[in-house]
């Protein structure tokens, strides 16, 4: 408050003052260095990263009506749901992960499959992101295939096979605690980390790459994001022999199998930009058709709709 000239006192008209910001940007918490350091946290994430992974490879032991491909198809899905509402980006590599765990212990058919998909990314964004997915929203998504009763139900159906053990190591929780151990350029952690973070998602498009460690997902993808930005030439030791050295090293995982995952997710790599290649080409459109093909993706891609048949 402050007084006017006649004496009395009259209301503060800086609203900023009294004003609590409120937007659409999310603030994040710094990192915490004493945590990145302990080495006692990295080596509880690697003892407990085993948990957390599907029990089997459910394609051939559990599945039955839902194929390789139509994983894949709603895992792009679900990919997209998560860019255009802007998630947490651990989101959803945690929703893939409740995926695969729960077709690990429970035939499903593929009618279901998108339900499921919706209902991993509802509960994954409930647990790493401040503004979580709308239940509305989701269905709409599906093109209003589901209903958010069938929403509601199947939350607590996915919750009871995975047993509330909702907590998953994920690879994305062992990207700080390795870069913190690299000998990495400082001008070039900020890019390192946004290509690691594109090979993960990239990864959990994958079926192949499901039953590897989170561990092994995150160095391989960190090992392929500091070779495709050719940094030995800056440390010989980030040579591509010398790097995997370290990072097996860090995440005591043998040598042989990380460069293995690491050789497999450059493979998915170039498989991923040689389909969009051809996709582009395929689909070559006008500016016109191309606005109505996005209004009609706006809800569920065609692929998935499919997939629901």
């Amino acid at each position: 408050m402050e007084k006017d000239r006649s004496g009395g006192r009259k209301k503060v008209t800086q609203v900023s003052e009294l004003y609590c910001l409120e937007s659409d940007i999310t603030v994040k918490a710094l990192p915490d260095p004493h945590i990145l350091h302990d080495d006692r946290v990295l080596q509880s994430l690697l003892t407990i990263e085993d948990r957390f992974l599907p029990q089997c490879s459910y394609f051939q032991r559990v599945q039955k009506d839902i194929q390789p491909y139509m994983r894949r198809i709603v895992a792009g899905w679900m990919h997209e749901v998560c860019e255009l509402e802007r998630c947490c980006e651990d989101v959803f590599p945690l929703s893939i992960n409740y995926l695969d765990r729960f077709l690990a212990v429970m035939p499903t058919r593929k009618s279901f499959l998108q339900l499921l998909a919706a209902v991993c990314m509802f509960l994954a964004s409930k647990l790493k992101d401040s503004r979580p997915l709308s239940a509305e929203k989701l269905c709409m998504y599906t093109d209003n295939s589901i209903t958010l009763q069938d929403l509601l139900n199947w939350e607590l159906v996915v919750l009871g096979k995975l047993k509330w053990n909702m907590a998953s190591v994920i690879p994305n929780d062992f990207i700080e605690h390795i870069i913190r151990r690299l000998p990495l350029p400082k001008d070039n952690v900020v890019t390192i980390r946004k290509h690691t973070l594109t090979f993960i998602a990239l990864c959990a498009t994958d079926d192949r790459l499901a039953m590897n460690p989170p561990s092994m997902i995150a160095s391989g993808s960190m090992g392929a994001a500091v070779c495709g930005l050719k940094l030995e030439q800056v440390d010989p030791s980030l040579s591509q022999e010398g790097l995997t050295d370290l990072l097996a090293k860090i995440t005591n995982t043998e040598v042989d199998c990380l460069r293995a995952c690491q050789e497999q997710i450059e493979r998915v790599l170039a498989s991923s930009l040689q389909q969009g290649q051809q996709h582009r080409q395929e689909n070559g459109i006008s500016a016109g058709n191309k606005a109505m093909e996005q209004q009609d993706q706006s809800s569920t891609p065609t692929d998935v709709r499919d997939v629901n048949l």
